[in-house]
């Protein structure tokens, strides 16, 4: 026979190649436009952490805060004193220096002596933070403790160079980024795999979507473990096979391919004229017919000369020119399009981006479009 700790893992074994299985077969969908569960939802527990410090970087050539950034200069004279170092403060110059904040995302994961990226931004009125360093700054979380501590060499997006006469600029100069610049000294009291349940967290609130989640998943465990709340969260309870050991439910689960249903909605962009159509929207039939007219009215003067020997005088008479250019298009009639059929018949029409968002807003409040059109 076996031993008990033997037949235990076969058994987990076979479950488990049981479950892969059920996935394997329910990911390969009959539908087109398959998302994976993972890019839709996220589980409970497993998630960022914001923490935030304040520091000095130090090694600006002359593009630091100036003189009158008073908490750039007490910070110097609060660091220098803690080194033992007593100075003046009015004899201080700044402009190498930068007072800055420091942001970063811990993810709950991480774990004492693990390394995590660093955002670094000007708080003062440096004008660049190119070449400078970033001296040993504390990071707190929301309860205030400090959970990491960074510094490094900053690696920066964008340049500066500025003349006697004029000034160049490529991108932000201002905000850079210390890879792997802080290391976690407190990990966050989590244990994942004591849970007994998880809630699953939609993106993108909708029934159907949400629906569609709890029933897959139950097919994949073959039993009814995942229970839709509401439209966007999902209760799971863990089976029983799998308390204490729960990455392998979830890397099965989270790679279940589902087609999402979501509402119809179209985004427009006014300063850039961008128009995002979903794969869902429909107008229902009308016809639409767009043209521009163009007014020109030009104003001048013109000399009237008397011919010679004559007794006429020179005269300065006024003159008027009026142009009327109309654009003549044809009447498009839609009816029950589709998105490529709406953007086809919008192209024909020969309308601009500008255009469209006219045309989109008149078919909106005519009733005829069957989408959220939501301005940006």
């Amino acid at each position: 026979m076996f031993p008990a700790f033997l037949s235990l893992f076969i058994q987990r074994y076979f479950k488990l190649l049981i479950l892969f299985c059920c996935v394997l077969t329910l990911s390969t969908p009959d539908l087109a436009h398959a998302v994976r569960i993972k890019d839709l939802a996220s589980f409970s527990g497993v998630r960022d952490n914001q923490l935030v410090g304040y520091g000095l970087i130090v090694g600006l050539g002359g593009t630091g805060d100036k003189k009158d950034s008073n908490f750039t200069m007490r910070s110097m004279v609060s660091m220098l004193e803690k080194m033992g170092v007593n100075v003046d403060p009015r004899l201080m110059k700044p402009k190498n220096v930068a007072a800055v904040m420091v942001t970063a995302r811990m993810p709950v994961s991480a774990k004492p002596g693990s390394t995590i990226d660093v955002t670094v931004s000007s708080i003062g009125d440096a004008t660049s933070l190119l070449g400078g360093v970033l001296l040993q700054t504390p990071l707190k979380g929301v309860d205030g403790k400090v959970y990491g501590l960074a510094q490094g060499s900053l690696a920066l997006g964008g340049i500066s160079v500025e003349g006697v006469a004029g000034t160049a600029q490529k991108n932000i100069t201002t905000v850079g980024r210390i890879p792997g610049g802080a290391i976690i000294e407190k990990s966050i009291p989590f244990e994942f795999n004591q849970q007994d349940h998880i809630v699953l967290a939609m993106h993108a609130a909708d029934f159907s979507t949400t629906n569609q989640i709890a029933e897959r998943i139950n097919e994949a465990l073959g039993g009814i473990f995942a229970a839709p709340k509401d439209a966007s969260t999902i209760n799971l309870q863990i089976p029983t096979d799998f308390r204490g050991n729960l990455v392998p439910l979830m890397a099965s689960l989270e790679n279940i391919e589902i087609t999402p249903d979501l509402p119809a909605k179209i985004i427009v962009d006014e300063k850039t004229g961008t128009i995002v159509l979903g794969r869902d929207v429909r107008v229902s039939k009308v016809a639409v017919a767009h043209g521009n007219l163009q007014l020109i009215v030009k104003e001048g003067q013109q000399v009237s000369q008397p011919a010679p020997f004559s007794q006429g005088q020179t005269v300065v008479t006024p003159q008027t020119d009026i142009m009327l250019n109309e654009e003549k298009r044809r009447l498009i009639l839609m009816e029950g399009a589709t998105l490529q059929e709406l953007v086809d018949g919008l192209n024909a029409v020969g309308a601009t981006p500008r255009d469209l968002i006219s045309i989109l807003r008149a078919l909106k409040a005519s009733g005829s479009l069957h989408a959220d059109l939501e301005v940006i």
